[in-house]
């Protein structure tokens, strides 16, 4: 988060950070921008650009609290359900850095109450308890890959065969991992996909191919509120 990155120490580090004011700001931005109505073009040709709307029919979120957030908005302004999916989440799970020993030291994470009191729209699945939705170790890279695949395949499981349009607001790192597992593409090192916040990825699952509409979009922001 912010005061690591500025930093470059594990002791500021935020285990579950709000959303920044500027963070809030884009998220209504990006929320304003999927609820415009679109453009009757009269067109046959595909809608590469989401002219005629975005359509979205489901909603997930990362149970990190900025993507909470960042949903809760979009949910709102959709007037769609929210639903929490835990393996959204950033790579390496909610973590502390031990100071001492630069250890990555798993934490709870919110609890079934706490998300009850704050974010009551979010529809949570029945794994989070009141001990925390993540409490366990830190998440290694070698188990981020499996876990993106089993995203994958747990999505088109629900709406593979149907006309959903399904959005996922997670984050950065994981965004990588889906990527590949998505495309099928081998893990190189020296190789990174840079997403700006709340930027929109936008991919097409029909029944004889897999399609990249178009990656980071993000023209929806003023200038002064572009980030990463």
């Amino acid at each position: 988060n912010l005061l690591w990155e500025l930093t470059g120490s594990g002791d500021s580090r935020k285990v579950d950070p709000d959303l920044t004011d500027l963070g809030q700001q884009q998220s209504l931005y990006l929320a304003q921008f999927l609820r415009a109505e679109g453009l009757d073009t009269h067109s046959r040709n595909p809608d590469v650009q989401n002219v005629t709307g975005f359509g979205i029919t489901h909603l997930y979120c990362s149970l990190m609290l900025r993507a909470v957030q960042t949903g809760t908005a979009i949910a709102r302004a959709l007037d769609l359900s929210l639903t929490g999916w835990r393996d959204l989440h950033e790579t390496g799970g909610i973590f502390l850095q031990d100071p001492e020993t630069g250890e990555y030291l798993g934490q709870p994470g919110q609890s079934r109450a706490f998300f009850a009191a704050h974010y009551p729209e979010l529809t949570l699945p029945e794994t989070v308890t009141e001990d925390g939705w993540w409490n366990r170790p830190f998440e290694e890279p070698e188990e981020r890959p499996a876990r993106a695949q089993r995203v994958l395949s747990t999505l088109l499981a629900r709406h593979g065969e149907s006309d959903d349009r399904v959005a996922l607001i997670s984050h950065g790192g994981f965004f990588y991992h889906l990527l590949h597992a998505i495309f099928d593409w081998p893990a190189r090192e020296r190789q990174w996909f840079y997403m700006n916040n709340v930027a929109i990825t936008r991919i097409d699952f029909t029944p004889d191919r897999t399609q990249l509409m178009y990656l980071n979009r993000l023209d929806f922001l003023p200038r002064t509120l572009v980030s990463r």
